[in-house]
């Protein structure tokens, strides 16, 4: 038959023919060889992170209480976040109540682990998960970011190549799998943001899926849902906060990430296509869910909120769908959407988010819409966790 498709090899030949292009992408983008680097923030910005005043974060360099950081020729400050950690530490050294700059966990205190699901790709997930980690971070959390879905945005994001890095181990999967796991701290990669860690991802977890089903019928111990939690027992110290960015399909992947969790975030655009996919969403997980529960799992979460995510204040019909989801979910609505943003796309157009790109790289009004979104929207967080602290 004339021009017939064997469809493996032209599958194969586009994937080497995109890896090729992606990998010349990020040589364009980044340096051979170079890590992602944090952009320096300006004093504004660093006082709005350690919730000073900017005259105050003056007086302490006039002062000499905390170091000298980076100055331009013309005497504008400008704070890495190593420099925001050491001015925090050194305020709360001198704070009237514990905990007022550096928030973290206090004795007794658990780790606060937050699962960034749906059922959808495209539904902001990852972008979601990535601003609340980094926002955390520069707000003083211990962070740990866990990627869990095989395709590795986070893991991307951060500045790595997983069908290199990863190809074969590194990720995630050698701390779950059921032959010879690895302790997660052999497998925690340090990242180029101050504060976070990461548990990187590769397509190699897709074998978890595969594994599964066989070593429930020989009942591996322990059994899947429980692999992931056991897992960050040897690590948890060291954390105040785990974030998970699960895989857009409720797989056993989710389901391990959804049993270490105290706390789900379920991301969703505000169309009713997507609202009657996330309805059978709900619908499958709590059955699974379910039966999992029925196998010994712990399913007690100290939240659970929908994040409206892509929102555009302006259209009529999203602000139908809002308000039929508050009406319906109350108060597990989220106060605070994430806009709809070309800033935030922007960004990510060179693997970057809004915390890292400068804001002259944008109209002023765009950066500064899409920056006050996300950070209402991870303050809200910020608070949920608090809360669950009983502060």
């Amino acid at each position: 038959m004339a021009n017939s498709i064997h469809i493996n090899e032209r599958i194969r030949e586009n994937a080497e023919n995109l890896s090729v292009a992606l990998q010349s992408h990020m040589l364009k983008v980044f340096a051979p060889d170079a890590r992602k680097e944090l952009r320096r923030f300006s004093a504004g910005e660093a006082a709005e992170l350690l919730g000073i005043s900017t005259s105050f974060l003056r007086k302490l360099h006039f002062d000499n209480r905390i170091p000298d950081v980076h100055t331009t020729p013309g005497g504008r400050r400008h704070y890495s976040a190593e420099d925001l950690l050491a001015i925090r530490k050194e305020l709360e050294s001198t704070a009237k109540s514990p905990g007022a700059y550096l928030k973290g966990r206090r004795p007794g205190d658990k780790v606060q682990a937050l699962s960034f699901l749906n059922f959808k790709g495209g539904s902001g997930k990852t972008t979601s998960a990535i601003h609340t980690a980094q926002r955390l971070a520069l707000k003083g959390y211990r962070v740990l970011a866990v990627d869990i879905d095989p395709q590795a945005s986070l893991t991307t994001l951060f500045g790595y190549r997983p069908e290199y890095d990863f190809l074969e181990s590194g990720t995630i999967y050698d701390a779950i799998r059921y032959e010879d796991p690895l302790p997660l701290s052999q497998i925690i990669q340090k990242t180029y943001f101050t504060g976070i860690d990461l548990a990187p991802a590769g397509l190699i977890l897709q074998e978890f899926e595969h594994e599964t089903p066989q070593a429930l019928i020989h009942n591996v111990q322990p059994a899947f849902f429980a692999r992931m939690a056991m897992a960050l027992q040897e690590v948890e110290a060291d954390y105040d906060v785990i974030i998970f960015d699960c895989p857009p399909q409720l797989g056993y992947l989710t389901m391990s990430a959804l049993c270490a969790s105290t706390g789900v975030l379920i991301t969703v655009v505000p169309n009713m296509l997507d609202v009657a996919s996330m309805s059978q969403f709900l619908q499958m997980s709590a059955e699974l869910l379910d039966v999992v529960a029925n196998a010994g799992a712990s399913m007690e979460f100290d939240f659970l909120r929908f994040l409206i995510n892509r929102y555009e204040p302006s259209d009529g019909p999203q602000q139908q769908v809002v308000a039929f989801l508050r009406q319906l979910f109350g108060n597990e609505v989220m106060v605070a959407p994430m806009l709809k943003s070309t800033a935030i796309s922007d960004a990510g157009l060179t693997q970057q988010t809004i915390y890292e790109v400068e804001r002259t790289q944008f109209h002023r009004n765009t950066y500064d819409r899409a920056v006050d979104s996300l950070n209402l929207v991870n303050d809200e967080i910020e608070s949920l966790l608090q809360q669950a602290w009983g502060r």
